[in-house]
């Protein structure tokens, strides 16, 4: 009797009803949202030419999201099964059911529809939720026996009591082995559900746009109230970026979001309105972003590339609320880049060197010091550092110091010369010098900052 034992279960008819006469569903709703039908439709009529197997796309509730005219394009046999009385509602309810059991396994659920016939279902989820599925067939999957008649004969007599012309159309279907029905049901399971998945992604990320334009209004027109309520300018404060870039570094997204709109609204107000200098500082905040990244282990190839692509989007555009659109994509990049190398596993003799760092910091410590704490020689601690973490050890060694005062600045009323020792300089002035070079003002400077901002 051929592949049977490929067949998972048998799509038993519960109770009748009619789906049609329900009122629109959330989820139904949701899928015609998600989906480009005609992209779809061309999909499945180039699957049913390549591999002469029919398809359609249903919601969980087993009615389809095509026009009749479309799903009138399938099989002689389910066209007769469909005029005859109550054949739509029965088709609809084992799909329904088959499409439930194929989202509880996760995967294709092949199985026989109250025909007598085989199908199968593809499972179409988002995030978790059963949106609808796809079913593929009818087939046969060995060549029909006496037997088959008989009971195919059963299984509709409440639907007709004329089979020939129903009998002709099963002569009609093709057989197809079980390593075919597999293969076929996990490519549309595959293609459909990439499709879903991107809209749905899409979808989030224009949500959060908006959600971030929001937020950069409201936030505009608040500076704005309070300029004229204070008669004065805000001054746009370089140290909001620093936080900006810690931030990103160590994953707080939602901070970093939120000090992205005020970052923002800075660079807008204090451009009074000039494009050439929105789309500059935009610009300079994403190389700035990048630099962050590739020291938080992204790739310096990676990090090229999503600079070239979206400094030449945001070069291309003529309003604030584009500008600050593509600003922020960029942002999401990469904090996503960012989670995904902190997801890799570090080399042992990495982490050693790096917890060495965090516990003594505030020593004189030197490249043979930090090289020693995982038993390795200097030059082939640097290389792998580097080639690990795309950043020097001296260099994360600084950004660890620098990292470590700006919070003491912050948070304490340490003297400068305090802060120096606890970060490791005995020498105030050159602690001073080097803390300007890395976050292009003095500690001073960086302390009344945020006393003002705060």
């Amino acid at each position: 009797m051929g592949d049977k034992r490929f067949i998972k279960g048998e799509a038993k008819l519960p109770v009748e009803k009619n789906p049609a006469e329900e009122p629109e569903t959330d989820t139904r709703r949701e899928l015609l949202q998600l989906i480009d039908i005609e992209s779809l439709k061309a999909i499945l009529n180039a699957f049913t030419t390549t591999t002469g197997l029919m398809a359609n796309i249903v919601d969980i509730h087993g009615r389809s999201i095509f026009s009749r005219k479309d799903v009138s394009k399938c099989c002689k046999f389910c066209k007769q099964i469909l005029a005859m009385e109550h054949g739509q509602e029965r088709c609809q309810s084992a799909y329904e059911r088959a499409g439930k059991q194929a989202a509880l396994f996760g995967e294709p659920y092949i199985f026989r529809c109250p025909s007598g016939l085989i199908e199968w279902a593809a499972p179409i989820t988002v995030d978790g939720k059963h949106l609808g599925s796809i079913i593929c067939g009818q087939v046969l999957m060995w060549e029909p026996e006496e037997f088959f008649w008989i009971e195919l004969r059963e299984m509709n007599k409440s639907l007709t009591s004329d089979f020939k012309e129903l009998f002709k159309a099963v002569e009609e279907l093709p057989v197809v082995s079980g390593d075919t029905v597999q293969a076929a049901s996990y490519l549309l399971y595959i293609i459909a559900n990439f499709i879903t998945q991107s809209s749905w992604k899409q979808n989030k990320q224009n949500e959060e746009l908006m959600k971030q334009k929001l937020r950069l209004n409201e936030e505009l027109a608040t500076r704005k109230k309070l300029e004229e309520q204070l008669g004065q300018m805000f001054i746009y404060s370089m140290n909001k970026e620093s936080d900006l870039m810690e931030m990103i570094r160590d994953g707080k997204t939602e901070q970093a979001n939120q000090l992205l709109t005020e970052v923002t609204t800075d660079i807008i107000l204090g451009s009074k309105g000039n494009m050439d200098v929105i789309r500059t500082r935009a610009i300079e905040l994403i190389v700035m972003t990048s630099r962050t990244a590739v020291s938080a282990g992204v790739s310096q190839e990676q990090a090229s590339q999503i600079n070239s692509s979206f400094i030449q989007m945001i070069l291309m555009q003529n309003s604030i609320d584009d500008i600050s659109s593509q600003l922020q994509m960029a942002i999401d990049i990469y904090q996503k880049e960012i989670r995904k190398s902190a997801s890799v596993p570090e080399p042992p003799s990495i982490k050693t060197m790096k917890q060495f760092m965090k516990e003594h910091f505030s020593e004189n410590i030197t490249l043979d010091s930090i090289a020693g704490s995982a038993f390795l020689s200097t030059s082939y601690a640097s290389r792998l550092f580097k080639k690990e973490l795309n950043i020097s050890i001296m260099d994360y060694l600084l950004q660890l110091r620098m990292d470590e005062a700006k919070k003491m600045l912050k948070d304490s009323s340490l003297q400068i010369e305090e802060i120096a020792l606890k970060t490791g300089y005995s020498d105030s002035s050159y602690f001073t010098k080097v803390f300007r070079k890395a976050e292009g003002v003095t500690p001073s400077q960086y302390r009344q900052s945020h006393k003002a901002n705060s």
